[in-house]
This record gives structure tokens, C-alpha cells and sequence, in this order.
């Protein structure tokens, strides 16, 4: 048509640069600019270019196609038109006009770049530039063009028209073009995108089919390689990976077609090359890179479903990479690892997951391990590593139970060590360097730097790592500090210890190389003596003592091992005096030199007991005393020798300390350790030596600096570290710490009176003040601590008057300038004081001063609790004013804590808790005002760990402390309610906290337990007002996030682990999960005695709130989701009622029973029907009165009750049980049988298996009781019984009657047997089905001793096999229909099958030629396509369908449920086609069974799928029977059902996007066999 217009304006024109100026007159237009194309390109065709043409053509380009370009960009939606119109004709006007206009244009275009208009006329006249003469001009270009395609935001022009346009042009453009690409150039390592839109652009000449120079040939070209390999494996957009995959295919296309061997250069010399081609395994060649591509976009679909069937291709690829013969590479394993890198780079997680297991499979599963190769272990410690960081994967698997363990951290250990094991010697040190520097490169959360220290620490034993890699082991140490998990914090530092006890080479490390490492070990929580972990590292030692490389302190003599020899020189060391010290007061020495120290005492000294295991324990004595002998000649001096240097001091006791805190070995007390009995008596023989010091330093005006603060508490902390070595020991009068306690005592008051009198007390005295404050603050919590210690000497009223007249929250004043040098003092915390009055520390010594003042008021108040009136009008004498003025004390209290940091409070919390109950009464407001402030500084500390939990513990004993919770009670006043609201609030917070409820419910239950003292009714003085809080924590439980439960899931693996992770012992477990509050209210309720009024009257309160509890839940929602939060409640509603019901008498059950009753009605998950029936069944045992009530519940009409009628014919079903106490027995059995006999008669299925289970029982019951009243039944029962036994045809109906016997409730389970508390919690709950958060096994109720146990409680284990049982796949729920739901989806279609059209030849037969008969009155043509859309979603794809396979004769359409017909969406797009096409139902669970019936049938089942044995449309006839399956909307169609299809079909794209709608896809399907049916070509199958 557009030649046809040419040439008529054309022939209507004489001189066609006259037409040419008429088609330039005017603006520019895309309809201007592409008849202007039309004609110039016609007048090209001709050959017309000479003379006056030539100059009209060269006169059209620069006077308005130019201009059209430079204007066009701006012009609006017509604009790219015009772009694309004008420079084809400019193109044309080149070739007219000459060569010369072409140079004038690219020069000018490329003095313009990087502008659109420029780029768009380079594209045009680029073809038109010569060969020859214009090469210079075509490399410039060319050159030009490549870096404004690699600065990476070019115009898209430049890669779509002009770098093909040049590669087209002539050789020298596209050997510039490939020789810019090829050099390096500035920032080429982020370039791949841009390159690979450059190679893709010139791809048709640089993979070309046709012979080229080598240098031209992109397939020899290593970096080529190398950017289609970043492309596939690292790239992030879909478009630079397509052009991977293109350049990728073409190469491997160009390679089969030429049929010429080529090699691309060695990138090493252990490896093949990135590319190779060989005409002799040419087959198996195109056969691994087809899989390849495929892999490669299937990848593209983020898809689990759909990528898991192609994973096994990845092993044939595997298969094919490595040769058998020699085991070595054959395709470079970068290839491979490419694939990897893809799937760890999806942003579906599963697949990332999927592809990082599937890697680690390779050296775990296959066999032969893959070779090793450099580009693996670079991958490994790259992309990998980068994969493995994300925590989400180490999430266990579904039906995996708690605690076992993470799948991928498990392989993740068997895949290292094997790898390891494969690596040459000299390439072993090298990767595991590398490793464990990459884990320290970066910030890993708990759960992935925990899997991967412990797969390092399977690592089998070798030397691989120098002091470079033990230095690498500490920087992984100081990463897994930043996590707050201290369990997996210290586990992680276990196996990093480990790793280096098997990976360090001895020979090239130091033993102080290995000290330094040992001690950034944190020993509270990894390294600890008494553990495994520590013997292991002592028998290292021990082995390898030898063998170190010589340390920098000290050496061997002959007599002493090279360890011993270094711990004594380092003692010595560490105590003398260093060099520089001036004698002058200084600061403080570092901890971390003495924890160094007491570390390699305590390891050198148990190394040598190991040694002398079985010779003389005299040795090991020996050298430790001589490792002692240093510091114990310091300590024995410092009584006596004024002036020891400082630091030396500081240092020895320092050390003193560590040794004493590190030397007892973990779950001992220490009275059996050899070495912690010799360092007590050691220590003790310098005691008066050392109480002596620190009386002289306390009190004789020797602090004077700020950093003398630090020395105070090391040398109060030796005090206390002392005191408690004596009580030990036995408390004997006279000892040194007795002799030093009251003139300690008296210098501090003396100091304090008199620092009162100062008007500007210097710092030297302030100082002095705060430390005999803290002193006397140490005295008293000694003394607390030790009551031995109790201060009745006679100057201990003295001292108590001045404690109590002590003006409470007084300000230390800044100490006036003094003229020195101001020298700043780092404290032991890392935080620096400056001695000098304007300190900005100064807030923190009053800080600790004014707490150290609410410790000494807390002890004053504990010791005289009696004295403190209830109103202060009481007191007639007040000697006492603190304690005696205990409103003026709690405002006090509540004035300091606006000031005091959250690390000072606790003592005032303890105040007011001795406060608030006597002043309750008479101040309430007060008391409120108390409670406020309090709750309000605790809630804000609840991001602060270190502080948050022993405030909020130090909260909770004030506000719930018992005294207060009874007057509360007896007062209601707002007091109590305010106190509950606080409660709430508690409980409110732990749901996003865990472990906040566990503080409240422990202490309360602590508190009423302890307030007992033998009297019963002591046991509930305050419990009965705050049942709710019993209540709540009885069904207390969050479900947790998916971190929540990971973390969760980790530590209990951990803790499974026991003595074998070293941290299980050394850490104290805090008991913060939540099921620990269920089980302290267990506990507590399990203690309370039925006989006991108070008792009973409560447990009947809590038992009507739990079944209020219930019914709330029941009527939030008729019916939930299994293990839904919904569902956890209820069920521990019921489990608590379990719990308490030996508690209940008859007379309260009168009032509860048809509560009972009603909830076995109610819709319920299979869990708490079994508890439901449980408690029924236990009720009518131990009362049979109830009887009647219970036959009343089979009373109701079938269609009221449904499936709930299941509930009680399972209890019928334990009949035996409900009858053991009634004399008279037959009634009842009569009663059971007419009752099992009427319900074998329901439509339902469900409860005809459930009425012949309690039928088989009661009729054997009556058997073994030998009633002949019921021989009259006998043959009725008989024949229904044998007909249950030999049922058959109805699919699988036989299968599950058999299920059902075999069920635990009806073969094993006990009610009375079995009920304890290992049933009710963990056995019952694991077998029915609830998530394994909710089994709480015995050993928790065990190990949580806060709570006693009761021996008369159900402590025992069940009587019957019930534990050793498995979960089964028979589960009781109520469904309303049968019960297919509950088995696999064959089985589910054979249930359904009887009402199924399809199920019936007839009714099939008789439904087609109805619609045929429709169609036939309306001359419609009906074809023997069935189209099978079951899998679709949306009414929208259904109806639109329907009106498909209506309009094109479709025999049926095939839904998965009719009831989509009925929905507006559908019928709108269906317009009804319904009434004039057979619609059938197929559920999805029923496909399989309907596809291979149809195969029966003859009819070929076709699916429209993409897979990679997939037909094209366009080549594949239909069979006349053809079937066709379309796939759901977003996951196409299962891999299960790809397996029954006969053929796959896809529809043949040549865009970018990847698919097309469902409803499109089965349309284009329909309408090719319409066609072909239409022609006559419809044949077999292709």
C-alpha cells in the first residue's frame, strides 16, 4: 500500500524536488514526516540520486529533517513518530545526496551527544559512512557509542538502532566498538548491565555463523564470558538477564552451526576453559546447555512449584560437568555456580533456601564429590556465605519436631566437612582463612553465625590456621557479642573455641597468641570450669604444650613444662610493679589483663592434675601454690607496707578476685575441687593481711580522685568476695573480717558527720564521703546476705539513729576548684572523669551516692519493720525518723526517682514495698502515686536488657507483694483496682516481651504459696481477689512471629544438646518462655486441697471463669483455624479444667454441668474434643447421677446436632469406665446399645463410624457381663457389626472403619490410667494434632522448682502404652460432611465419588445428549474437546471460559465448583453461555481420578504448560478426543498433575513478558482446534 501512494504522488509530480518541498512545507507532523519516508525511500529504490535530486535531497535534510529531529522530543505523543519517520528519511537523503552529507551530519551529531536528536541521526546515516574512507570517522563513532552506552544512562535509541546500525556498517565501527568494550575503563566492575546491552546490540556480528578474524570472535574472548556470567548470576533486572541468556544461546547456536572446534584462553591452569566447543560431543554438548538455558528461565518464575521439577536437571548438569574418568571439570564449574548464585538472589526466599540446600547437598549426597576447583571455594566464601546470613532459613522444616535442629544448619555441617576433607593441604588453610574472615566481615544475626561456628567446629582436626586465623577466630567472637540471645551467644563462642582447639596449627601460634584469643571468651557464658569444653581445651593444652611457638614471656628451664613455665612468669608479671608507675595515684588497671591471668592459672594448674591423674596429688598442689606464690607475697604486704606502688595493689587484688570467681567449677559447689580448696586456704592465709589494707584505704583519707571511685568497689568487692569465704568456711569469732567490720562501720559515720559541716568541702572530701557511703551500703547488704554478720554490737544503735537521721536524696555539692593539673581518669565502664569541679561525671557519683543511701535506709527498714506505724500520728517518740516518718520516707522515694538512672532503683523499689503497706490504709492516694511512678519508670526501661529485668522483678515484689495485695483486697478502694489494671497492663506487655508474665505469676504464686506456713487457709489470704491473674496465666501463650519461633526453635536445639554445648550449664536459665507461666499456675493449683473451704470456693470461681472463657471464645468465632490462637486458649482452658477436676463435688458440678455438656456441641478442633470427652468421661464415673443428663444429648434432632454427636458416642465409646461404680448395670447397657444402634442408622458417615465403635464396645461389654436380657439384639447388633467388618465398594469406607478402631482414643487411651500430667499437657496434645509450642513434656514441670510439687497431685507418668504412641491420620473435627477432608486427596475423591455426575455413565451420557440435543435444535455443531479449568481461581477466567468454549462448540467445560456460575462476575463475562454448555464439577483433589478415567476413555489429556518437553502451538496437531487441563492463575498446574498429562503444549512468544492470561492461553488453545477440526486436519497426537 505505501509503495502503491509513493508512486501515485510520484507520477503526479514531474520534478520531484518540487514534491519534495511541498511535502517539506508547513510544521512538522507524523503524518508530514512519514509520506516525506514514503517518498524518498521510493525515489532511493529508483535510483534517481543525480543532478538536481541530489541537491533537493541534501537541501530536504539540513533545512527540515534536521530540525524535525531536534524538535521532535518535545512534541508530544506524536513526537517518537516522527523521531523514527524523520530518520529513516534522512537515511534516504544520505544515500541520494552522496557521502559527503553523511560525514557533515555524524560530525556535527557527534559533537551533540549524548542528546536523543544526535543519537537518532547517527543511527540514520551511520550505514551510509564508507568502509575505507571514513574509518576514522566510523571508530570515533563507534568509540563514542560504546562508552555512552556503557556510562549506563543512554538514551534507549543507542542500543536498540545505533550500535546495531554500526555493527552493520563496516569492520573498522564494530572492531572499535569491540576493542572500547574490552578495556577495562573506570568502574567496570558495576557495568555489567550496560555491557551486556552493547554485546547484545553488535551480537549478530560478533557471534556470527559466518567465518570472522579470531579477534572478532566474542566466543574466545574470556571477558566476554565473564559479563555473561555476571549477568546470569548477579544481575538484578530481568532485562539484563534475558540479554545473558540471548548472548548465551547465540554463542552455543553459532558454536553447533559453524562445526568448528574453539577454546576460549585458560583462565587457569586447574581448571577447563569458561568455553569450549567440540564437534565430536556435539550432542552431549547442545544437550547441557539447553538444560542450562532452561534452568536458567525457568528460574526467572520465582516459583517453587514450578522450579522444583527442573532441580533434577541441575544434577544431570552436575553429571555431565565432571568426568567420570578422571574426576576433573569438564565445563567450568562457574557455570554451575551461576545457577546458584540466581536462585540465593530471588527474592522468594523459599527458592533461596531451596538452592542454597540443594548446593550443600552435593558434598553430602553425591558420589562422586564434585573436584575441587578455585571459582567453588571463591563462590563458597562469596555468594554463599552472603545467602547463608539470612536467619529465615535455618527454619525447620513442616512435621519437624521442636528442638530438633535446623535441616540447612545440618547440612550445612555435613557439606563442610566433607569440602574441607576434598582440598588439597595448601588450599585447606587458605579457604578456612577465608571463611571465617568473611564471617567476620559482617554483622550476623544469632541463628546463621550459630550454624556456621558449629559446622567450623566439625571441621575435622588438622593445622590450618596461624596466628593470622586465630586473630580471625577473635573478630567472629567480637560479632557474636552484638546478639542479645545469651544462649546462643555463648553456644556460638563454644563451638568458635572449638574450631580453634581442631584448626590451629601449634607450631605457628603462641601460647600468648592462644591466651589472647581464650580471654575475649566470655567465661560467664562459654568457658567455665566443670564443663566438657574446658577439658577438651585442657587436654589440648596438655597435648600441644610442647609444641608452641616460644612465647614473649618467659621460656622452659628444664624442669618445668613450657605452660607452667609461661603462667609463672606471667604471674609474676602481671604482679610486679610496672616501670612507669610514679607512685602517684593513677587510674585504675584494665580487668582484662587480670581475667588473662586467672584464665591460664586456673587452666595451667588443671592441665597438671591431668597429668598427675593417677600419680601424686601433692604435684598439683605444689604448682599452684607456686603459681600463687607471687600474689600471695603482695596480699601478705599489703597490711604492713604503706607504700607499695598503686597499680601493683590494684593488680593483686584484681587478681585475687578473678581467681575466686572463676575457680568453682560449674554444678558444683567447690568443697570437692582440689584446686578451689587449696586457693581457699591459700587466700585465707593472707586475709588479715588484706582486710587490714582495705580498712586503711576505706577510711584514712587515701581516695581522694575521682578514679579513686573505681578502687573503692574492687576493694569492696574483695571485701565481700572475703566475707563470703569465711561464712563458707565456718564463721568463727576473731576472724580477720570480724576485726575490720565495726571500726570500718564507725570511720564511715565519722566521715559523714562530719562532711555535713563543710560549707565547700574539697574533692578530696567528697570523695571520702561517697566512699564510706558506699562502704556502709556494702556493710548492709553483707549483712542481708550473711546474717551471721548481723550488726548487735553495741554501737549498732548509733548507727541505725544516724542511717535514719540522715537527710534522705541530699545533693553532693561540687567540690571547689582546687589549683592542679586536671587529669583525666578512664573508669572501669570505658566512661572518663576529670578531677576537677566542672566534671560532667559528677551526676553519676551522687547517682550512686543517693543509691547507695536508699541501700543502707532499705536495710534500716528491714530490720525494723515492726517500728513502722501505720499512720505517722502514731508515733509518740520518733528516735527513728526515717523509719518512724514513713510518709515523709515515700515521698522521699518518690522525689529520687525523677533523678536516679535505671540502674539505682532497686533499693528505692524495696523501700517503698516496706513503706506502701503500712501507709495503704491511711494513704491511698499516695500509695497510687507510688505505684504510677514506678510502673512508669519500668515500662520505659523495656528496650534496656540489662536493666529491665531486675527492675521489673524489684517492681513486681513491691506492687504484688502479699501485704499489700490483702489490704488492697480488704479496702476496694482504687488502690485495688489500680493494682489490676496494672496486672493487665503486665500481661499486656509480656505479649510482645516474653518473660514479663513469668515475674508477676511466679512471685504471686511464690508469695501465697510461702504466706501459707502450714495454715491452709494462709495459702489463698489474697489469691481469691486476683483469680484473674491465675486465670490469665492458666491460657497464657502468644503465637509468635516466624523470628519469634526460630529463635525459639534454636534454643531449644540448644538446650536438647545438654552437657555436650557448654553454655546449657554455665548460663542460668531464666524460664522467660512462655509455657512457663502455664506450669507455675499448674503448680499452684495442683497444691490447693479440696477439702479445704477457702480452697474449694476459689477453685470453683476459677473453674466457672475458665468454662466463661471458653463460651467467649466459642462465640468470638464458630469456627477457626488449627493452632490459631483461638484454638491454643480453648484448648488450655480445658486442660486446666483437667487439672482441677479431683477438686469438684458433685454439688458444683450440678451448676456446671450443662456447660459441659453444651461444649460438646460447640464446633472444635479434634484437641479439645478429646479433652471435652475426657472430662465427661470422668464426671460419669465418679458420678453416675449424671447419667440421665448425658442420654438427654442424644435427644436432639440429627440436623441440630451434625457431627458433634461424635463427642458423645466417643465417650460412649468408654463405657467400660462410665459403669465401674454403678451396682446396677444392665439399664445402662440397654440405654448405650438403643442409643448406638439409632445413630448406626445417620446419613452421615462420620457418625455411623463413630455410633458402630461405641456399639462394638457396649456389645462386647454385655458379652463379657453375660446379660442374657440383651441375647433378644443379639442377631441385629451381630449382622451390623459383621456388615462394618467386611464393608467394600464405597471407596474407602472399610479403610477407615479400621482407622478409627486403631485410634488412640478408642485402642489405648486410659481415663483413668492415663490421667496425669503428661498426658493432659504433652501426650494428648502431640497425638491430636496441635502445634509441638503447646507440648510441655514432664521434665518442665520438673525443672521448674520455684513452685513445690504436691506428691498428692497427678504427677506420675500414664499407666498405658499411650506415650509410646505415634500421631495418626485419623483427627475428629467438625466439618459438616464426611470425612474425606481428612485423608489424601484420592481418598477424598473416592468419598466424593457417589455424587459426582461423571462417577455414572448414565447420568453422563444422558447430561450430553441433553445439550446436544439444544444444540442440535439450534443447528450447533458440538466438537469432543472437554476443557478442564478446576484449577482456576477467579470468576472472571470462568466466565470468560465459558463463553469461549460455548462459542466454539466445546464439548464441556469442567469447573471446580458449580457454585461459580452463580457469582455476578461470572455471569457478566459468561453472558449465559451456562445454559448452552455443559458445566461439570471437578474438585481439585478429584483431578487425578478424573484424568486417568478420561485416558480410560480415550481422550488425550494436553496441558498448556511451559516445561521442557513442551510441543509447540504452532507444530502440534490435536487429537479429534482432546483434553484439555489449564493451569491455576498464579502457579500454573502442579507437578503432581504434570506427571498424568500425555502432552504439554505452549504457546509460542516473542515479547518480553513472560505469559499470557489463563483465560487468553485456553482460548488460543480452543480456537487451534476449531481450526484444525475446520480443515480436516485433526490426526494422532504430535
Amino acid at each position: 500500500m505505501e509503495r502503491v501512494l509513493a508512486d501515485a504522488l510520484l507520477a503526479h509530480s514531474r520534478e520531484p524536488g518540487a514534491l519534495l518541498g511541498v511535502l517539506c512545507g508547513g510544521e512538522a507532523s507524523a503524518e508530514r514526516a512519514e509520506t516525506l519516508r514514503l517518498v524518498l525511500q521510493r525515489l532511493e529504490e529508483r535510483g534517481a540520486g543525480a543532478g538536481g535530486l541530489a541537491e533537493a535531497a541534501h537541501e530536504v535534510a539540513r533545512g527540515h529533517l534536521v530540525p524535525w529531529l531536534h524538535a521532535s522530543p518535545g512534541g508530544g505523543p506524536a513526537g517518537p513518530r516522527v523521531l523514527r519517520a524523520a530518520s529513516a528519511a534522512l537515511r534516504s537523503c544520505a544515500r541520494l545526496a552522496g557521502p559527503e552529507l553523511a560525514v557533515a551530519l555524524a560530525e556535527e551529531a557527534l559533537r551533540e551527544l549524548p542528546n536523543v536528536p544526535a543519537v537518532e541521526l547517527l543511527a540514520a546515516v551511520a550505514p551510509c559512512l564508507r568502509a575505507l574512507d571514513d574509518a576514522p570517522l566510523l571508530r570515533r563513532l563507534a568509540r563514542a557509542s560504546v562508552e555512552l552506552a556503557l556510562a549506563g544512562d543512554a538514551p534507549p535509541a543507542v542500543g536498540a538502532r545505533l550500535l546495531p546500525a554500526l555493527a552493520q556498517s563496516a569492520e573498522p565501527a564494530l572492531r572499535a566498538a569491540w576493542d572500547t568494550l574490552a578495556s577495562p575503563g573506570p568502574g567496570a566492575e558495576g557495568r555489567t548491565g550496560p555491557e551486556l546491552l552493547v554485546l547484545s546490540a553488535l551480537a549478530e556480528k560478533l557471534l556470527s555463523s559466518r567465518a570472522r578474524h579470531e579477534d572478532l570472535d566474542a566466543r574466545l574472548c574470556g571477558r566476554f564470558w565473564r559479563t555473561v556470567q555476571a549477568g546470569l548470576g548477579r544481575a538484578q533486572d530481568a532485562l539484563t538477564r534475558k540479554r545473558a541468556r540471548y548472548l548465551l544461546q547465540r554463542a552455543v547456536q553459532v558454536s553447533a552451526e559453524l562445526a568448528m572446534d574453539c577454546t576460549c584462553g585458560p583462565q587457569d591452569t586447574m581448571g577447563p576453559s569458561l568455553f569450549w566447543w567440540s564437534e565430536k560431543k556435539k550432542d552431549e554438548l547442545l544437550k547441557f546447555w539447553e538444560n542450562y538455558i532452561l534452568i536458567m528461565e525457568v528460574l526467572e518464575g520465582n516459583q517453587i512449584h514450578v522450579i522444583k521439577p527442573v532441580l533434577p536437571k541441575l544434577n544431570s548438569l552436575f553429571e555431565y560437568a565432571v568426568s567420570e574418568e578422571n574426576g576433573c571439570w569438564l565445563v567450568h564449574p562457574s557455570w554451575l555456580m551461576c545457577i546458584y548464585a540466581r536462585m540465593f538472589e530471588s527474592e522468594n526466599k523459599i527458592l533461596t533456601k531451596e538452592g542454597v540446600i540443594h548446593f550443600l547437598e552435593l558434598y553430602a549426597v553425591r558420589s562422586p564429590l564434585p573436584p575441587y576447583s578455585p571459582e567453588l571455594s571463591k563462590f563458597i566464601t562469596g555468594p554463599l556465605m552472603d545467602a547463608l546470613s539470612e536467619s529465615c532459613l535455618y527454619s525447620r522444616s513442616p512435621g519437624q519436631l521442636l528442638g530438633s535442629g535446623s535441616p540447612l544448619g545440618l547440612k550445612l555441617q555435613t557439606f563442610l566437612v566433607a569440602y574441607v576433607s576434598l582440598l588439597p593441604e595448601e588450599a585447606k588453610s587458605r579457604f578456612l582463612l577465608k571463611f571465617i574472615q568473611r564471617m567476620a566481615d559482617r554483622h550476623w544475626c544469632a541463628v546463621p553465625v550459630l550454624f556456621l561456628s558449629r559446622a567450623l567446629a566439625s571441621v575435622p582436626r588438622c593445622k590450618a590456621l596461624g596466628g593470622e586465623g586465630l586473630l580471625a577466630l577473635r573478630d567472629v567472637l567480637q560479632c557474636t557479642m552484638m546478639t542479645h540471645q545469651v544462649l546462643l551467644r555463648g553456644a556460638a563462642q563454644c563451638y568458635l573455641l572449638q574450631t580453634a582447639i581442631h584448626l590451629v596449627d601449634v607450631e605457628k601460634v603462641s601460647l600468648s597468641d592462644v591466651s589472647a584469643f581464650l580471654v575475649s571468651l566470655r567465661q560467664e557464658e562459654s568457658l567455665a570450669r566443670g564443663t566438657r569444653l574446658w577439658t577438651e581445651l585442657c587436654d589440648w593444652l596438655r597435648i600441644n604444650e610442647k609444641y608452641f611457638r616460644q612465647s614473649s614471656i618467659g621460656g622452659s628451664d628444664g624442669h618445668e613444662t613450657s605452660l607452667n613455665a609461661y603462667v609463672k612468669n606471667l604471674v609474676q608479671e602481671f604482679v610486679k610493679s610496672p616501670g612507669w608507675e610514679t607512685g602517684e595515684s593513677g587510674f585504675m588497671p584494665d580487668w582484662l589483663e587480670a581475667r588473662l591471668t586467672s584464665l591460664m592459672v586456673l587452666l595451667a594448674v588443671d592441665v597438671e592434675e591431668m597429668k598427675t591423674q593417677f600419680r601424686e596429688k601433692q604435684r598439683t598442689q605444689n604448682v599452684l601454690r607456686i603459681f600463687l606464690d607471687p600474689l600471695l607475697d603482695a596480699l601478705g604486704k599489703l597490711g604492713t607496707n604503706a607504700y607499695m606502688p598503686l597499680l601493683r595493689t590494684d593488680r593483686c587484688l584484681q587478681l585475687l578476685v578473678r581467681l575466686l570467681r572463676s575457680s568453682v567449677p560449674r554444678g558444683s559447689s567447690g568443697q570437692d575441687d582440689e584446686v578451689f580448696t587449696v586457693l581457699q586456704t591459700s587466700v585465707l592465709s593472707a586475709a588479715e593481711s588484706v582486710a587490714q589494707f582495705v580498712l586503711r584505704r576505706l577510711t584514712m583519707n587515701e581516695l581522694q580522685s575521682v578514679a579513686d571511685l573505681d578502687r573503692c568497689q574492687l576493694y569492696l568487692t574483695v571485701l565481700a568476695e572475703l566475707t563470703s569465704l569465711q561464712v563458707k568456711l565456718g564463721w568463727k569469732a576473731g576472724n580477720p573480717i570480724t576485726r575490720i567490720i565495726s571500726p570500718l562501720k564507725n570511720a564511715c559515720i565519722h566521715h559523714l558527720q562530719g562532711a555535713e559541716d563543710e560549707q565547700e568541702p574539697t574533692l578530696g572530701r567528697q570523695v571520702q564521703r561517697v566512699v564510706s557511703m558506699a562502704t556502709l551500703a556494702a556493710l548492709c547488704e553483707a549483712v542481708d546476705r550473711h546474717p551471721v554478720l548481723q550488726l548487735d554490737s553495741p554501737d549498732a544503735e548509733p548507727m541505725d539513729r544516724f542511717l535514719s537521721a540522715l537527710p534522705l536524696n541530699q545533693m553532693l555539692k561540687k567540690p571547689r576548684s582546687e589549683e592542679q593539673n586536671s587529669c583525666v581518669h578512664p573508669l572501669e565502664n570505658g566512661s572518663v572523669f576529670e578531677d576537677s569541679p566542672s566534671s560532667q561525671g559528677w551526676g553519676k557519683i551522687v547517682a550512686q551516692y543517693l543509691h547507695d543511701q536508699w541501700v543502707c535506709l532499705c536495710w534500716l527498714l528491714r530490720k525494723h519493720r515492726l517500728l513502722i506505724p501505720a499512720m505517722e500520728s502514731d508515733t509518740l517518740e520518733c528516735c527513728l525518723p526515717a523509719v518512724q516518718m514513713p510518709v515523709q520516707t515515700l515521698r522521699s522515694a518518690l522525689d529520687v526517682l525523677t533523678v536516679l538512672p535505671a540502674g539505682h532503683i532497686l533499693p528505692v523499689f524495696r523501700c517503698m514495698g516496706m513503706l506502701v503497706p503500712k501507709l495503704l490504709a491511711s494513704e491511698e492516694s499516695l500509695c497510687m502515686e507510688s505505684f504510677d511512678m514506678a510502673w512508669k519508670t519500668v515500662s520505659s526501661l523495656s528496650n534496656t536488657q540489662l536493666t529491665f529485668w531486675p527492675n521489673l522483678k524489684a517492681f513486681v515484689h513491691f506492687v504484688f507483694n502479699n501485704d499489700i495485695l490483702t489490704v488492697a483486697a480488704e479496702l476496694k478502694g482504687q488502690a485495688y483496682f489500680r493494682i489490676k489494671e496494672i496486672m493487665c497492663e503486665i500481661i499486656q506487655t509480656s505479649s510482645m516481651k516474653t518473660g514479663v508474665f513469668n515475674i508477676l505469676i511466679r512471685h504471686c504464686c511464690q508469695s501465697w504459696v510461702a504466706a501459707s506456713s502450714g495454715v491452709s487457709q494462709g495459702l489463698l489470704s489474697s489469691a481469691k481477689d486476683y483469680s484473674e491473674l491465675v486465670l490469665e496465666a492458666c491460657v497464657f501463650g502468644t503465637v509468635f512471629r516466624r523470628d519469634q519461633r526460630l529463635i525459639q526453635d534454636v534454643q531449644t536445639f540448644i538446650e536438647n544438646l545438654g552437657q555436650d554445648c557448654a553454655a546449657n550449664l554455665i548460663i542460668e536459665d531464666t524460664m522467660r518462655e512462655d509455657y512457663y507461666v502455664r506450669i507455675c499456675a499448674v503448680k499452684f493449683l495442683c497444691l490447693l486441697d479440696g477439702s479445704d473451704m477457702s480452697h474449694n470456693l476459689f477453685i470453683e470461681d476459677l473453674a466457672i471463669r475458665l468454662l466463661d472463657k471458653d463460651e467467649s471464645a466459642s462465640r468470638s468465632r464458630t469456627r477457626y483455624h488449627e493452632n490459631s490462637l483461638q484454638h491454643r486458649v480453648k484448648n488450655r482452658v480445658w486442660q486446666t479444667l483437667l487439672v482441677l477436676f479431683p477438686r469438684f463435688d458433685q454439688n458444683f458440678l450440678n451448676g456446671i454441668i450443662d456447660k459441659i455438656f453444651h461444649a460438646g456441641f460447640t464446633n472444635n478442633q479434634a484437641s479439645i474434643k478429646y479433652f471435652i470427652e475426657w472430662i465427661i468421661i470422668l464426671i460419669l464415673h465418679k458420678f453416675p447421677q449424671f447419667l440421665p443428663k448425658f442420654w438427654d444429648c442424644f435427644s436432639y434432632g440429627e440436623e441440630k446436632l451434625k457431627t458433634s454427636i461424635c463427642t458423645f458416642l466417643s465417650v460412649l465409646s468408654h463405657l467400660d469406665i462410665i459403669i465401674q461404680n454403678i451396682p446396677e448395670k444392665k439399664l445402662v447397657l440397654k440405654q448405650a446399645l438403643t442409643v448406638a444402634l439409632q445413630w448406626c442408622l445417620s446419613h452421615n458417615f462420620s457418625v455411623r463410624l463413630y455410633a458402630l465403635v461405641a456399639l462394638k464396645k457396649a456389645w462386647h461389654l454385655c458379652k463379657a457381663l453375660q446379660f442374657e436380657e440383651c441375647d433378644a439384639w443379639s442377631t441385629v447388633i451381630e449382622c451390623s457389626l459383621s456388615q462394618a467388618e467386611s464393608m467394600h465398594g464405597a471407596g474407602n469406607a472399610r479403610k477407615n472403619w479400621q482407622r478409627i478402631q486403631d485410634h488412640f482414643f478408642f485402642s489405648t487411651f486410659h481415663p483413668l490410667k492415663d490421667y496425669c500430667l503428661e498426658t493432659i499437657f504433652y501426650t494428648l496434645p502431640r497425638l491430636s494434632g496441635v502445634t509441638e509450642e503447646e507440648w510441655i513434656a514432664l521434665d518442665k514441670f520438673a525443672s521448674f522448682t520455684d513452685i513445690p510439687s504436691n506428691e498428692g497431685s497427678p504427677w506420675y507418668q500414664s499407666g498405658t502404652a499411650l506415650s509410646e504412641l505415634s500421631p495418626g491420620d485419623w483427627s475428629q473435627e467438625d466439618r459438616g460432611s464426611t470425612l474425606g477432608e481428612a485423608d489424601s486427596q484420592s481418598e477424598c475423591a473416592d468419598v466424593q465419588k457417589k455424587i459426582i455426575p461423571w462417577g455414572h455413565k448414565a447420568l453422563e451420557s444422558d447430561l450430553e445428549l441433553l445439550f446436544q440435543d439444544r444444540a442440535a435444535k439450534l443447528g450447533k455443531s458440538i466438537s469432543r474437546l472437554i476443557v478442564v479449568a478446576s484449577l482456576i481461581d477467579k470468576p472472571t477466567n470462568l466466565g470468560g471460559l465459558c463463553r469461549t468454549c460455548e462459542v466454539f462448540g466445546a464439548a464441556a467445560l469442567v469447573v471446580g465448583s458449580l457454585q461459580c456460575v452463580s457469582d455476578r462476575q461470572f455471569q457478566h463475562l459468561s453472558v449465559s453461555a451456562e445454559q448452552w454448555l455443559p458445566l461439570l464439577e471437578v474438585r481439585p483433589a478429584q483431578l487425578t481420578h478424573y484424568l486417568q478415567q478420561k485416558k480410560v476413555e480415550g481422550y488425550t489429556v494436553i496441558g498448556v504448560e511451559q516445561t521442557a518437553q513442551s510441543s509447540d502451538l504452532a507444530q502440534f496437531r490435536f487429537p479429534e478426543k482432546s483434553l484439555l487441563l489449564l493451569g491455576n492463575e498464579r502457579e500454573g498446574i502442579p507437578a503432581d498433575l504434570i506427571q498424568q498429562l500425555d502432552v504439554c503444549v505452549e504457546i509460542p512468544q516473542q515479547g518480553i513478558i513472560r505469559s499470557l492470561n489463563v483465560h487468553v492461553s485456553g482460548a488460543l488453545l480452543i480456537w487451534e482446534y476449531t481450526r484444525q477440526q475446520l480443515l480436516g486436519c485433526v490426526g494422532p497426537a504430535s
